[in-house]
């Protein structure tokens, strides 16, 4: 404990999510640090007003003196999600980053708010075997060095059956879930984490999924849907107009019911570990499969490839919280550029378990502005030019096979 917690009245800030680290951490805090403990929420997604009125209360029972709550939901968007749906970022092939994505600009706002309320701590519930210490603690020593970080969860290495029993030996709130899950919710989805994703054998039981419980056991009828690009940027659903938040809040709606993004993840920690968790994103899923297939139909191949092989080392950086480098605004530059086309319309059917994309439009289109059909009429070329074209080809592959049969010679 270092002097001035020792002797300073000054609050500390909690970042706090309601889950049974932070949970935890208020009465803690508090009693241990004696001073008094502010906590502060920023809204991602997820939160509805009920929720934010509980998050409220169980704040204030805990033991916070004052409770915050920051809607961050459309700076989440421009400054992170916005980059995840130009690039089309999945970690390992699969994870569309979920949550973790959001912690940068999540400190950023805490340090913010911080300085607001004149205290120099601020508190955090992550663990030393998870990513999101590494996020939030590069964010906060980038942005703000000079506030003192607490981190109890990882410092002293609380389990979580320990945190559970100091909250009900003294009669506090418990979360939802207890002990038994640890579930992080945002606006591009739901990861849970429990026994089950300690190894790598097997899923998560039905009872907890939060998005798509009973997707399976009460299937609903197939759905079509009409997803609104411009410049990249989702504005619309169904011929309605909307904001791109209020598109990722609908189609979490509308796709959650199908089991639509539910997957279980396997891969590479910051620190080194393999990790895996339980997600769903609906949302994302659809995004990301509807936004890929606009691009295919308006950008050129080379547009395709040199994004692409940004896009995965942008996913990344963002993942291990290295947001705030400079080479993350380098590419987002060239996100922004390759965008300038991708407008139109994809057309998606849901099916349990299912998301098939059955069209797309656009005035953009590359296949509309051919005079060629494929397969079926040549267009700005002649059958000769095609068996030219075929010859010339071939000629490396001719080339290397010939040097081999000389060598041999």
């Amino acid at each position: 404990m270092t002097q001035t917690a020792k002797t300073g009245a000054t609050p500390i800030v909690l970042a706090y999510s309601g889950g049974l680290d932070t949970s935890f951490l208020v009465p803690w805090v508090a009693e241990n640090y004696q001073r008094p403990v502010i906590t502060v929420t920023v809204d991602t997604g997820g939160i509805d007003a009920e929720a934010a009125k509980t998050l409220h209360e169980r704040a204030l029972a805990l033991g916070a003196i004052e409770h915050h709550q920051i809607d961050a939901r459309e700076d989440y968007y421009e400054q992170v999600l916005r980059f995840l749906v130009f690039g089309n970022v999945r970690r390992g092939q699969l994870y569309p980053l979920c949550v973790g994505a959001e912690r940068v600009m999540q400190a950023q706002r805490i340090a913010h708010m911080a300085r607001k309320l004149g205290t120099n701590s601020i508190a955090h519930g992550c663990t030393a075997a998870g990513n999101d210490q590494v996020r939030f603690e590069v964010a906060l020593r980038t942005l703000a060095p000079e506030l003192e970080i607490i981190a109890p969860v990882r410092d002293r290495a609380f389990k979580r059956q320990e945190e559970l029993d100091y909250l009900q030996q003294r009669k506090l709130p418990v979360p939802p879930f207890g002990a038994a899950y640890s579930i992080n919710r945002g606006l591009w989805g739901v990861t849970i984490g429990g026994t089950e994703t300690l190894t790598s054998k097997g899923s998560i039981p039905e009872s907890a999924w939060v998005l798509s419980k009973h997707a399976f056991d009460q299937p609903r009828a197939p759905a079509r849907h009409s997803i609104h690009f411009e410049e990249g940027r989702p504005v619309g659903l169904d011929g309605q107009a909307l904001t791109p938040v209020q598109v990722i809040e609908k189609l979490e709606e509308l796709a959650a019911p199908y089991g639509i993004g539910r997957g279980i993840h396997l891969g590479d920690t910051i620190i080194g570990t393999k990790g895996r968790v339980a997600f769903e994103a609906p949302a994302a899923e659809t995004l990301l499969t509807a936004h890929r297939e606009l691009e295919k139909l308006v950008m050129t191949p080379r547009q395709q490839r040199i994004k692409d092989s940004v896009a995965g080392p942008y996913g990344d950086w963002v993942h291990e919280g290295q947001l705030l480098d400079p080479v993350c605004r380098d590419i987002e530059a060239l996100l922004l550029s390759s965008q300038r086309r991708v407008t139109g319309v994809v057309h998606v059917l849901l099916r349990p378990g299912s998301l098939f994309v059955e069209g797309v439009e656009s005035p953009y289109s590359l296949m509309k502005a051919s005079k060629g059909v494929y397969g079926e009429a040549v267009g700005e070329w002649t059958p000769v030019d095609a068996l030219g074209f075929s010859k010339i080809v071939a000629l490396t592959g001719v080339f290397y096979h010939r040097a081999g049969e000389m060598a041999k010679q």
